[in-house]
Formats: structure tokens, sequence, C-alpha cells
């Protein structure tokens, strides 16, 4: 009876614990591609003629280069898998081009990710998701007749 009672409590505690870890990730997936949309979005935008990473993530909650604040990202993500706000960068220079889990730890997922994540089939631990915006990467492409992106505050032209 008590050895069957430990055996049944030892495998709730490993389902438990598998489970848990299978919501970190998909916690760990939401977060960081949070951070890749917002660092995109910070990107694509042209001022003065370039395009920059941004420098803290900090800018992505409020980004003061124009008149009123623009915000890419809601708010703050912890890292799931690590509970705390330090994450690892991919840099560009001096600027954040994506973020990354400090885990050590090997993720459970090896296979079966959306489109935006297939890189991280196969991936050794959390660290090698890297949430990343590649640095070649400019304004989406715009068709004939689409509207000329401006930024955010200037007065439209008239057309002629």
């Amino acid at each position: 009876g008590i050895v069957l009672l430990g055996v049944v409590l030892a495998m709730t505690g490993t389902l438990w614990h598998t489970q848990s870890r299978r919501e970190k990730e998909q916690e760990l997936l939401f977060a960081g591609e949070q951070y890749r949309k917002a660092i995109a979005s910070y990107r694509a935008i042209v001022v003065d003629g370039q395009q920059r990473f941004p420098i803290s993530l900090d800018e992505l909650l409020e980004d003061r280069r124009f008149p009123r604040p623009l915000r890419h990202l809601r708010k703050r993500y912890l890292d799931p898998v690590t509970n705390s706000a330090d994450w690892g960068f991919v840099r560009s220079g001096e600027g954040i081009a994506g973020v990354f889990s400090r885990s050590s730890e090997a993720p459970l997922k090896k296979a079966g990710f959306r489109a935006c994540c297939v890189q991280f089939s196969g991936a050794r631990s959390y660290a090698d998701w890297k949430f990343a915006v590649a640095a070649g990467a400019g304004p989406a492409p715009r068709g004939p007749g689409a509207p000329v992106p401006r930024r955010p505050g200037a007065t439209p032209q008239p057309r002629r």
C-alpha cells in the first residue's frame, strides 16, 4: 500500500513538473516573440534617413525619438524559464537585435515550431532560442500605390 502510494506520488510529481516546463516553454515563446516584434517595429521606423536597433529594452516601452513617444511593447516580460528580467541580448553594434533566455536547461520541445521559430528545432538549451531581427532586415517591401511610410507626427505632404 505505502509503496504503491509512493510510486503514484512520484509519477504525479514527474507529470506535474513536465507540464509546468511545457507551460513555461509556451510562455517563453510568447514573450520572446513579443520582444522580437517590438524590436522589428522600432527598427522599421526611419529617423533622419537611418534605421537603428534600440539601445535598451526601455526604448521599446517608450520610444522618445518623436514629440509624442511611441510604444512598441506593452510591458516588460520576465523570462519564464529563469523567472528573471535578466534576458540575454543578441547585439548588432550597440543595439539590441533580439533577446534570449539565459537558461542552459535543455528544452522539452524539439520540433513542431511555428514558422517564426523553426530555427529552434533541435536546440540544446533555451539560450539557443534567439528571438532576433536580422541586422539586414529593412522595412516591409511596398507595392505600387502603397502609402509612403513617414515619421509619426509628421504632417502629410500633398500628392502631386
